[in-house]
């Protein structure tokens, strides 16, 4: 009897087994629990996010992270399902130089860098020899460069593509003391230098205003600085986290994050294909 009872229970074990890697090869999250990685400035949105796919059978955990390097270590080895914080271009750059299989599959925002300081008002103000801080990751620095160019401090070297060091700079008539820091030091920067080139959701997390403190500030029509949603390459077709995008992509969201950010994040509702000529751009 207990032989017949051991056979019974291994083959309902072995059944339960067949069932659930069934589950699995659907192309859809077994159990729907999606483990989201972002910043602090973006939990809002991801709080809304939460509530909607809830009522859709998802239960999405959000995990915060404060710095821009281990979000995408935690989704490569799996401590997370997917996340969203970053540019593409950080992303694309930040993966070959790691060599991460990890995709993007949806667009989310974009987040205007900016200049900012306590200390002038004007970016005219900025006076000869003044010390500038800008984040010292190479798409960020590559990208505040760009802006420092655009607001006529400096000029870099033609055929830029905004990745690389401070050895792209061409010209500084200013003689500016330009220096790199990780980019959640920037915004504390400001005590000290005349000026810092912050990125927008540090300067969210800094208590800082980015549609009204910069004195100088992108335009949000660049696709290399569209933010994205990525996810392990072997999950990007993953029914469930496409229903993510989808949710983000939602009116009640993309109203969500005009009223609550009033500038400071500009919705792209966009495929992530939308973003494969961004170089070009």
């Amino acid at each position: 009897m207990k032989k017949i009872a051991i056979l019974l229970l291994g083959l309902i074990l072995v059944l339960a087994g067949c069932g659930s890697k069934n589950n699995s090869d659907s192309g859809n999250k077994a159990d729907k629990t999606v483990k989201v990685g972002t910043t602090s400035s973006e939990v809002p949105t991801w709080n809304l996010i939460k509530q909607i796919a809830k009522k859709k059978g998802i239960n999405v955990q959000i995990v915060k992270f404060d710095d821009y390097v281990q979000p995408n270590l935690a989704l490569d080895n799996g401590e997370i399902d997917i996340n969203a914080f970053q540019t593409v271009v950080y992303f694309d750059d930040f993966v070959k130089q790691r060599n991460l299989k990890l995709s993007a599959i949806g667009t989310t925002n974009i987040w205007p860098m900016g200049i900012y300081s306590k200390k002038v008002k004007k970016v005219s103000e900025i006076k000869d020899g003044s010390q500038i801080v800008i984040p010292k990751d190479p798409t960020n620095l590559g990208r505040a460069l760009l802006l420092l160019q655009k607001a006529g401090l400096i000029t870099v070297k033609k055929g830029f593509n905004g990745s690389g060091g401070l050895e792209n700079i061409a010209s500084n008539p200013k003689h500016l003391k330009i220096s790199t820091v990780e980019a959640g030091q920037t915004p504390r920067a400001l005590d000290d230098a005349v000026a810092s080139v912050i990125n927008c959701d540090m300067a969210i997390n800094a208590g800082l205003n980015p549609s009204k403190d910069p004195i100088f500030r992108e335009n949000a029509s660049n696709k290399a600085y569209v933010n994205i949603i990525a996810a392990q390459t072997k999950d990007k077709d993953d029914k469930t986290l496409q229903e993510i995008v989808k949710i983000y992509h939602s009116k009640e969201v993309t109203d969500f994050i005009k009223k609550h950010y009033k500038g400071a994040a500009v919705p792209v509702i966009k495929p992530v294909s939308y973003l494969k000529d961004y170089k070009q751009n």
